[in-house]
């Protein structure tokens, strides 16, 4: 026969994994240093520009 599992601490377990990949997930998107903000702005600003300087004008 098989092994009795309890559902509610499986749920506890399966609820409290996604938390922590959510957790992990946050600290990476939000966890900067207000230097490397401020660089992906710069560089995101940079490639815009340089994007809008290859534009062709009819």
């Amino acid at each position: 026969m098989g092994e009795i599992v309890s559902l509610k601490l499986h749920r506890r377990r399966k609820d409290r994994a996604a938390k922590d990949e959510q957790a992990a997930e946050n600290r990476a998107r939000f966890g900067r240093t207000k230097h490397e903000k401020q660089l992906t702005a710069a560089e995101k600003e940079k490639s815009a520009s340089d994007l809008d300087g290859h534009k062709r004008e009819d």
